[in-house]
């Protein structure tokens, strides 16, 4: 019995990898192809991997494809792909860790507190020595956690109990002030941060693969360490004494989790400005479709984020060619009616 449950869990955890891998490589491929100039599929393919299988040499490509793939669109759609992964796996932390479906970076204030450090850096100009082109995600981590922080104090001084929607609560008024605060800022400073406002609303247009290279390392180290304490998380879903009793450091875990959520959050606002309710619609989608199991969950995430805002930007970039939406706009129209969703259903779950 159990070597037949065993293969049964494994045959599932197949056929979620591959349906996950399988959109995640179609939405690459139809955001590399699909723009105004459509580039065929076998002709991407070759491009970027004709030096490593030679027998794709034999296809003659257009030299003009090329440049397109490589220096426009494939920087562009592996940085949303990395954008995308970045919030959905830092919402299923938020998520796992306040065992509530209604958090994700966007709603706690996370990604406002990380707009704001961003901001600052770019319109004082400010470059940290060592650190060079990474000064801007530092301190939008640094400005992230920090706001975590308040936030959660902040919940407790009201709320001694923490329970999860006073915590919700507070992050929306924190989100709504420090989006406030970055609106006064750009309307006193004139012309200089007028720019930025198309990027706030997200964006991940003409950042090419130095931006790439800004968020990689911290969305690797990040979600690594949330990795390691998926199990912890688990035992935490059933509640922080039922945890501790299991032997788990939960203030530790807890402060672990909160640290990688925010460098994750942090690094994906710095490139790409606050995009809203991917990190709260991916994981309670894959959540229902997968289970909560946060060792799986995580890696899912990742995978159906990273394809679900590729083809977000190239809505985005594809609905009033040549001309383009933001790509937090897209979300938002998305996100927006599944959150109302979600408050409906628990709001039903509990009258019932």
């Amino acid at each position: 019995m159990q070597k037949l449950f065993i293969r049964k869990f494994s045959a599932s955890n197949i056929t979620a990898y591959s349906a996950a891998i399988i959109f995640m490589v179609a939405a690459i491929l139809a955001g590399i192809s699909i723009g105004s100039v459509r580039v065929p599929v076998g002709d991407i393919v070759n491009i970027m991997f004709g030096q490593v299988l030679p027998v794709l040499n034999e296809r003659q490509t257009d030299p003009m494809y090329a440049n397109i793939v490589m220096n426009i669109r494939l920087p562009r759609v592996v940085l949303a792909g990395l954008v995308g992964a970045s919030l959905a796996i830092a919402g299923a932390a938020f998520q796992g860790l306040l065992r509530n479906p209604l958090a994700d970076p966007y709603t706690l204030g996370v990604s406002s507190g990380a707009s704001v450090g961003a901001v600052v850096t770019l319109f004082y100009r400010i470059s940290l020595p060592l650190v060079g082109i990474y000064t801007l995600p530092l301190l939008s981590i640094a400005s992230a956690f920090i706001t975590i922080v308040i936030v959660l104090f902040f919940a407790k001084s009201i709320d001694r109990s923490m329970k999860v929607e006073t915590i919700i609560l507070t992050g929306i008024i924190f989100s709504s002030f420090l989006g406030a605060l970055i609106s006064l800022m750009i309307a006193l400073s004139g012309e200089e941060l007028r720019q930025i406002i198309g990027w706030l609303l997200g964006s991940v247009s003409m950042r090419g693969w130095s931006y790439v290279q800004i968020i990689l390392p911290f969305l690797i180290v990040g979600s690594a360490v949330l990795l390691l304490n998926a199990r912890e998380l688990n035992a935490i879903a059933f509640g922080e004494e039922r945890a501790q009793y299991l032997g788990v450091n939960v203030p530790a875990r807890k402060f672990a989790v909160l640290a990688a959520s925010s460098m994750i959050t942090g690094a994906a606002v710095a490139v790409s400005g606050a995009i809203g309710f991917v990190g709260l619609v991916i994981p309670h989608l894959t959540r229902i479709l997968w289970g909560p199991d946060h060792k799986h969950l995580f890696p899912l995430s990742m995978l159906i984020g990273a394809g679900f805002l590729i083809l977000a930007d190239l809505a985005a970039r594809s609905v009033i060619e040549p001309a383009e939406i933001p790509i937090g706009v897209i979300t938002a129209l998305i996100g927006a009616p599944v959150f109302a969703f979600i408050l409906l259903r628990r709001r039903m779950e509990r009258s019932g």
